[in-house]
């Protein structure tokens, strides 16, 4: 059984947390990196319950400096990285038309940007392993993009054409590069909805419910598993049927 190198981000929240004990569950061998910025509460607790195979990393994922600090300390104590989870994410939600600048950029910064300064961190040691898994968390909104999120459906739309190219370049030396969207997930980005407004949401769902961090997580360790090794460049939704 050999040693897997795991970085995820946006590993505070419930969508995090879920890839993380996905990837932990996996294997013994696996190591799990938690990249955090400002919020780190949960984080901190799986790191707790995992001592020896799971830590805690600062990493703004708009910053490329931020991004080579994490990538060089996992480096300095592994001499690899094997899987990239880009999943941290934001929502600003607002009409174009009111729409403040500073919320589009947030919104494009941390959603794509921080995609871009991911790949491109971990690229020069996946290059010379000839081997990696690249698993970015995109949305169903890039691809059935609501009113209302201009920014992040922009931004969500740019992470799966960045999938698609980046799969092309790098297909020949052994990485793989794809993409999740998922729908309705029962994370703290819905916890706004209650009674009648979740039932609405619900009826636009044939499954009829929204799905679970778990359900998502599976299918990020399906594409950074060995068994998708012919799987690149590919958009993986995961919402109940909608689209």
């Amino acid at each position: 059984m050999s040693l897997r190198v795991v970085l995820i981000t946006g590993a505070n929240g419930g969508l995090g947390r879920a890839i993380a004990r996905a990837f932990l569950e996996e294997s013994p061998a696996n190591v799990v990196w938690l990249g955090v910025h400002t919020r780190r509460d949960q984080a901190d607790k799986l790191s707790l319950e995992n001592p020896s195979r799971c830590f805690c990393l600062s990493l703004d994922v708009g910053s490329p400096e931020s991004w080579k600090q994490a990538v060089g300390e996992i480096i300095a104590r592994h001499s690899r990285i094997d899987v990239l989870v880009n999943n941290a994410g934001s929502h600003e939600d607002a009409l174009l038309a009111t729409m403040p600048q500073d919320s589009w950029r947030r919104v494009l910064s941390t959603n794509l940007d921080g995609v871009f300064h991911g790949c491109q961190a971990v690229m020069p040691a996946m290059i010379g392993q000839r081997a990696g898994r690249i698993v970015n968390l995109s949305s169903l909104s890039a691809l059935l993009a609501p009113a209302g999120q201009t920014n992040y459906a922009a931004a969500k739309a740019g992470v799966v054409a960045l999938t698609q190219s980046l799969a092309k370049e790098v297909a020949r030396i052994g990485i793989t590069v794809n993409a999740v969207c998922p729908g309705f997930v029962e994370t703290e980005a819905l916890a706004h909805l209650a009674g009648e407004e979740r039932k609405t949401a619900q009826m636009r769902i044939p499954m009829r419910r929204f799905g679970t961090p778990e359900e998502v997580a599976a299918t990020v360790r399906f594409l950074a598993s060995p068994e998708a090794s012919y799987i690149t460049g590919s958009s993986l939704k995961v919402d109940g049927g909608i689209l």
